[in-house]
């Protein structure tokens, strides 16, 4: 292996670690949100939203970074901007107030897109065209370990004591509640700072970093279209769908992990066991990651691993409904299955022909990552109104928040429905 190939998959892995322990640990996030700052399902799921619509605010201007200074010195920006976005969390819990924690997981979000803008095209490209999904696949391996461990770690640190001032919200006085409430959000402020401070140093050590420059291979990957006769972004059919086939997966992807704890919740399940179960999504995720990066495309396609994952993502959303409790619960864990090679897949089928035009499908693909942030709040509307007619004809809160919650999940078919025509079709349109 190539000193400079190798160094570059190095440093892409540690980019991906940082990925997926930012993004990961809005599942704790979302009911920790919802507690101290007494939200509704909907307005607690706005924690993905503001993560994700930062990409279709940056993807566009990242790409234009990128033209301009190079891969290596927009991930350092990207990296410092991160940083800048995790300091913000000191006055939102010190005041504690929703739209400053909002506001700084957008600007968390802003550097993520430059990340992610930059990482994936070029980790795409950084080899033959036909194993990228293994490459990110291995990215994948990274970014759900970090997830994992990151759930793990933001769950102990704020849902530990939850259980109990949820309870005592409901007794005491509004002066007593105010002052449990203020406690509650300063633990969150220490995770904060340290996490800017890694942030910061990592954004200053990759710009010296010896990462290779590799714009001059982008056309390493056009090897079925011409790109010389081609004067437009627009003129790649497959390229479209497979943005908008990325939109539904990563609002599933979001859905899996993000709400599986609220989801425990919801059916009654303590905290303290509840915090785990993001963990369980992404275990699942590692295992077929790895699974992916030992078969594909040795002897599996990146076609099929997609048909196969979007099959498994409609099976396995029927299950989640049509069974109940912690039954209920693993098969949301199993959406992890379906879930790991989509993007590994979708990437390469997407940037397959693209040659010149890559650093802009990119930033299309990258913006396609804001279906986290409409789709999962979609999922919160519909469990709030389903609540409310349930409880408008008689059943108790506590069983309709419950029965809601699962029912809530019929919002991923169409998704994984989606996913299956660009798996089976959708890719080839442009490419024959």
């Amino acid at each position: 292996m190539n000193k400079n190939y190798r160094t570059a998959i190095l440093i892409i892995i540690g980019l991906f670690f940082i990925f997926g322990f930012v993004t990961w640990i809005n599942g704790a996030l979302i009911p920790f949100m919802k507690t101290i700052n007494e939200l509704t399902e909907a307005q607690s799921y706005l924690v993905a939203s503001a993560s994700y619509i930062s990409f279709v605010v940056m993807a566009l201007p990242a790409s234009f970074l990128i033209k301009k200074t190079g891969y290596k010195k927009s991930m350092s920006v990207g990296l410092i901007i991160m940083a800048v976005g995790a300091l913000l969390f000191i006055p939102a819990a010190n005041t504690r107030t929703y739209w400053l924690f909002l506001l700084g997981i957008f600007i968390q979000g802003t550097g993520m897109a430059i990340l992610q803008t930059a990482a994936n095209p070029y980790v795409t490209i950084l080899g033959p065209i036909e194993s990228g999904a293994k490459r990110i696949a291995i990215m994948g391996i990274s970014n759900k370990v970090a997830g994992a461990l990151g759930s793990l770690l933001f769950g102990s640190l704020l849902l530990s004591e939850i259980d109990g001032v949820v309870e005592k919200l409901s007794v005491v006085s509004n002066a007593e509640k105010t002052e449990l409430l203020n406690v509650m959000a300063g633990n969150i402020i220490m995770p904060y700072i340290v996490m800017a401070i890694i942030l910061f140093i990592l954004g200053i050590l990759i710009r010296w970093s010896p990462l290779p420059n590799i714009d001059t291979a982008e056309n390493a990957g056009d090897t079925t279209t011409n790109t010389n006769n081609k004067t437009s972004i627009f003129q790649f059919p497959h390229l479209w769908i497979g943005v908008l086939a990325l939109f539904v997966y990563v609002g599933a992807e979001v859905i899996a992990g993000d709400t599986i704890i609220a989801y425990g919740i919801s059916l009654g399940i303590s905290v303290t066991e509840a915090k785990f179960f993001t963990t369980f999504t992404l275990t699942a995720m590692i295992v077929t990651y790895g699974l992916g990066a030992l078969l594909i495309p040795k002897y599996i396609s990146q076609g099929l691993a997609l048909k196969v994952s979007a099959i498994l993502g409609v099976i396995f959303t029927i299950c989640i409904i049509n069974t109940s409790g912690f039954t209920s619960i693993l098969f949301v864990a199993a959406l992890g299955i379906a879930n790991a090679l989509v993007w590994p897949a979708i990437w390469p089928l997407s940037l397959k022909g693209l040659g010149k035009f890559t650093k802009t499908a990119s930033a299309l693909l990258v913006m396609a990552i804001a279906g986290g942030a409409i789709i999962p709040p979609l999922y919160g509307r519909l469990v709030d109104s389903t609540k409310e007619d349930l409880i408008s004809s008689g059943m108790n809160e506590a069983t309709a928040l419950a029965e809601a919650s699962t029912n809530g999940y019929w919002i991923l078919i169409p998704c994984y429905l989606i996913i299956l025509y660009y798996a089976i079709y959708g890719h080839k349109l442009g490419n024959k």
